[in-house]
């Protein structure tokens, strides 16, 4: 079993900046895939951006330049920067990864973190 646990939502003004942590917690697994995804009120969750073991990265359309993702400093761990937020920023942030363990793979998510961007 993993488990992803994110960190570092909270309230910011337009323009700001901040910075998300997930970490991935468990044992006998190796990280595939990590990204983030957001779902703001009565909208669908839809992509952000992500990473992959290699370290390639990708991004939606809507946070390229503005967003950064990389991995953390610990292990299993993986940031999202987040620059010139705007107000439709405002969301539900979760974490979200695929996983191999013994050849399987298998898709988790975190429990989310609420990001709101004041105009």
């Amino acid at each position: 079993q993993v488990q992803l646990v994110e960190s570092g939502g909270g309230l910011v003004q337009a323009g700001g900046s901040l910075r998300l942590s997930c970490a991935a917690s468990g044992s006998g697994f190796s990280i595939n895939t990590m990204s983030w995804y957001r779902q703001a009120p009565e909208k669908q969750r839809e992509f952000v951006a992500s990473i992959t073991s290699g370290g390639s990265t990708n991004y939606a359309d809507s946070v390229k330049g503005r967003f950064t993702i990389s991995r953390g400093n610990a292990k299993n761990t993986v940031d999202l920067q987040m620059n010139r937020l705007k107000p439709e920023d405002t969301a539900v942030y979760y974490c979200y990864a695929i996983v191999g363990v013994d050849s399987r793979h298998y898709q988790y998510w975190g429990q989310g973190t609420q990001v709101t961007v004041s105009s």
